[in-house]
C-alpha cells in the first residue's frame, strides 16, 4: 500500500504514517474546541465531495470526530498540524487560513475520488493514520491568469481557485485589462466595458506581421457582482484575490471607449504585441482610473491591486502639448519621468482605500513606487535584487521559469505557445530566494509566481494542458522556498516516484487535462495547422534581452 504521507504535494515540513486507518463515515462529527466556534463550516465546506453530513457536535461520538483546536500562538497564520488516529482527526491551527491547508491535506490523504464532484458507489473514505506538521516558507505563493487577451467565464475562475487552493497557493492575480479586451464592468462608465470588452476578431498564427485573423468576434467581461463573488469564493479556500488594471500602457481597450485620455484614434486589438495605446499621464486621467479603482474596490476589498507599469511606449507623451506642459509644470526633465510620477499618483490612491500598489518591475526602473510599493520582477535576476537591495518587497516573477504559457518540450507536436520551452525539471529547479544575495535582499522576497499569458491559450483545456503538472512542482517550489525534488528521478514522474507520480492521480480525478510526461496526447498537439509548434523564441536570447533591458532602465520592452 502506498504511503500517502509521501505523496503529499506541496511536500510539508514532516509527514509520518504509523500503523492503523481511520474511516470517515455518515456518523462523523465536527468538534469545536473553545475558541474554534464557526470553523465547522469550513470543514464542510471544504469537503463537501465526500457526501457526509460532518454535523458539529459537542464531543466525539461512537464513529470519532473531526476536531478543531484554534491556538493562535501554535505557529504562523498558515501552518497546521494534523493528527489522524484510529478514533478521529485532530487539526492545531493559528487561524483558519491554517484550517484550510490542513483540510486540503486531508483530502490528498483520502482516496483520490475526494477531488471528483461526487464519489463513486462504494467509496469509502479510508485514511491512514500518521501525523503532518507543516506551515509554508513564503507568504506570496501567486498565479496569474491572462483574461485579457482570451476571456475566462466565471466558472472556470472559480473552478481554478479550487485548483490552486488544492496546490496551497494563496494569491489569485488576475489580468484584467489590456490592448485586446477590458473585462471589469463598470457602472460609473459603462462605454468602458461595452466598448472595450470585445473585438471582431483574433490573430492566427504567431506571426505578428502577417495579419491573418480568424474573423470570429470574441469578448466577454465580469459584473462587478462576479468579482465579488470570485474573490468571496477564493477568500473561502485561503486565497487572496489581486486584479490588475494594466497602466499606462497597454490601454487600446480603454482608449477605445475612452480616447480622450489618449494621443490619436486607438481601437481594441486583434493582435499581440506592444501598442502605442498608452493613457495621458495628467490629472484627469488619475481622476478617471481613480473612479474604476473604486467601483473595483467597492465590490472586491482585496489589499493588493495591480497597476501594471510594464512596457509603455511614451513616443506620444513627448509629441503632445498638453503632457509637455505638464511635464514643465511639475519640473521634470523627461517624459520619461512622467511614467513614474503617473502611478505614484494612482498608488497613492489605492493607499487611501487601504490597498498596496503592485507593479512590473518597469515601475521600479521609472520611480514609479511607494515605500510599500510590491514589485513583481518579470525581466530576470538582476532588476529583482536591485529592487529587493533598494528596500521593496518583491515578488518573484522572472520568464525563465514562471510564464508557464511558454513551451514544455522541444516535441514537435507541441502545441504553439509564445516561446521556451521552459521543462518541468527546469520548474523544478527554481531558487525562489537567491542563496547569493545578501540577508538583507533576501528578506524582501515575499514569494514567487506563476504566469499564464493568453494570447495563444484560448481554452480552459488547454489552459490545463500549460498548466498542470508545472504548476503543481512550482507549488512545491513555493511552499518550500527552495528547488524541488517532488517530480522524482526523471523530473517527470514516469518512473512512478516522487510525490508527483502520485499527485496526477488526484488531478485526473478532479477532471485536469494535464500534460503527460512523455509528450501531448494525440488531441492536445499542435498538429500541421495553425495552432502547431512554431519557433523563433529562443529562452536564452530572451532571457539575455530582459536583463539588459532591465539594467538600461527601458519601459518599452519586447514583451508578452
Amino acid at each position: 500500500m502506498t504511503d500517502r504521507y509521501q505523496t503529499l504535494l506541496p511536500r510539508p515540513g514532516s509527514a509520518t504514517a504509523v500503523n492503523g486507518t481511520y474511516e470517515l463515515t455518515a456518523g462523523t462529527g465536527v468538534v469545536e474546541t473553545p475558541g474554534a466556534e464557526g470553523m465547522s463550516q469550513v470543514v464542510r465546506e471544504l469537503l463537501t465531495s465526500l457526501r457526509l453530513p460532518l454535523p458539529t457536535v459537542a464531543q466525539a461520538g461512537p464513529a470519532g470526530a473531526v476536531t478543531i483546536h484554534l491556538e493562535p500562538t501554535s505557529g504562523t497564520a498558515e501552518s497546521y498540524r494534523l493528527r489522524v488516529h484510529e478514533r478521529g482527526v485532530d487539526i492545531v491551527v493559528a487561524t483558519v487560513d491554517g484550517l484550510v491547508n490542513a483540510i486540503h491535506t486531508l483530502r490528498q490523504l483520502l482516496p483520490d475520488d475526494t477531488w471528483r464532484a461526487a464519489p463513486r458507489a462504494g467509496t469509502h473514505w479510508v485514511v491512514a493514520c500518521g501525523e503532518v506538521t507543516d506551515a509554508p516558507a513564503l507568504t506570496w505563493r501567486g498565479a496569474m491568469l491572462d483574461v485579457a487577451r482570451h476571456f475566462f467565464p466565471k466558472r472556470t475562475l472559480l473552478r481554478y481557485v479550487d485548483l490552486l487552493a488544492m496546490h496551497r497557493y494563496n494569491r489569485l492575480h488576475l489580468h484584467l485589462t489590456d490592448d485586446q479586451g477590458w473585462r471589469i464592468e463598470s457602472r460609473r462608465h459603462p462605454e468602458v466595458h461595452r466598448v472595450g470588452s470585445h473585438r471582431p476578431a483574433t490573430q492566427l498564427s504567431r506571426d505578428r506581421k502577417a495579419g491573418r485573423h480568424d474573423g470570429t468576434p470574441h469578448g466577454g467581461y465580469y459584473t462587478l457582482d462576479d468579482l465579488a463573488e470570485i474573490h468571496a469564493y477564493a477568500q473561502e479556500r485561503g486565497i487572496t484575490l489581486v486584479p490588475e488594471i494594466d497602466l499606462p500602457g497597454h490601454s487600446s481597450a480603454l482608449l477605445a471607449a475612452r480616447p480622450e485620455l489618449g494621443v490619436g484614434e486607438h481601437r481594441v486589438l486583434t493582435g499581440w504585441g506592444i501598442s502605442a495605446g498608452v493613457v495621458k499621464p495628467l490629472p484627469a486621467t488619475v481622476e478617471f482610473i481613480g473612479e474604476l479603482l473604486d467601483e473595483l474596490l467597492d465590490a472586491v476589498p482585496t489589499p493588493y491591486v495591480h497597476l501594471g507599469g510594464d512596457e509603455c511606449v511614451i513616443t506620444d507623451w513627448a509629441s503632445d502639448p498638453e503632457i509637455s506642459a505638464y511635464q514643465k509644470e511639475l519640473g521634470l526633465a523627461a517624459p520619461i519621468d512622467l511614467h513614474g510620477h503617473f502611478l505614484r499618483a494612482l498608488g497613492s490612491h489605492l493607499k487611501r482605500r487601504a490597498a498596496r500598489m503592485v507593479v512590473w518591475d518597469e515601475a521600479f526602473v521609472t520611480g514609479g513606487l511607494l515605500d510599500d510599493s510590491i514589485v513583481m520582477a518579470w525581466r530576470g535576476d538582476s532588476v529583482a535584487r536591485r529592487a529587493a537591495r533598494a528596500g521593496y518587497d518583491v515578488v518573484r516573477t522572472p520568464v525563465y521559469p514562471t510564464y508557464l504559457n511558454y513551451d514544455q518540450s522541444d516535441l514537435p507536436e507541441e502545441p504553439m505557445a509564445q516561446g521556451g520551452p521552459i521543462t518541468l525539471p527546469e520548474v523544478a529547479a527554481f531558487e525562489p530566494v537567491p542563496a547569493a544575495w545578501s540577508p538583507a535582499e533576501r528578506s524582501r522576497v515575499l514569494g514567487l509566481q506563476f504566469q499564464a499569458w493568453t494570447e495563444y491559450i484560448a481554452s480552459e483545456r488547454h489552459l490545463d494542458y500549460m498548466m498542470f503538472p508545472r504548476a503543481g512542482v512550482l507549488a512545491d517550489v513555493a511552499w518550500n522556498g527552495r528547488p524541488s525534488t517532488a517530480a522524482g528521478a526523471d523530473s517527470g514522474g514516469a518512473d512512478g516516484t516522487g510525490a508527483l507520480a502520485a499527485h496526477l492521480g488526484r488531478l485526473a480525478a478532479a477532471g485536469v487535462e494535464y500534460r503527460p510526461a512523455a509528450g501531448p496526447h494525440p488531441w492536445q498537439g499542435g498538429g500541421t495547422g495553425d495552432r502547431r509548434r512554431q519557433s523563433g523564441s529562443t529562452m536564452g536570447a530572451e532571457i539575455e534581452l530582459h536583463e539588459r533591458i532591465s539594467e538600461h532602465g527601458d519601459v518599452g520592452t519586447a514583451s508578452t
